[in-house]
């Protein structure tokens, strides 16, 4: 990636973000509008943690980052807090690695 395509999108940005405060008074989406786009972040953000969790060069790989996720999965199911779910992962990848 160049700094010259980098600067191109870092503006782009902007400029959306720019864009919705000023529409944003005057434009309001339909209630299936707002349902979508509520469900849509959490899905996004999955994908993406399926994909850095699975992906090593293109190819499927389950290593201590996949156990370190799952780890932390878990104990978010339990409902335990934020930074004890990091801690949890973190330590689970680091022992795994250790082996």
């Amino acid at each position: 990636m160049t700094w010259w395509l980098l600067g191109g999108l870092a503006t782009g940005c902007y400029f959306f973000k720019v864009g919705g405060v000023l529409v944003g008074e005057n434009f309001r989406l339909s209630l299936w509008g707002e349902k979508f786009l509520s469900c849509l972040t959490p899905a996004v953000l999955s994908g993406l943690i399926i994909v850095q969790t699975f992906d090593v060069e293109g190819e499927l790989a389950v290593n201590a980052l996949t156990v370190g996720v799952a780890a932390g999965a878990i104990v978010a199911w339990l409902k335990a807090p934020l930074t004890v779910v990091l801690v949890v992962a973190a330590a689970t990848t680091a022992a795994i690695r250790l082996l």
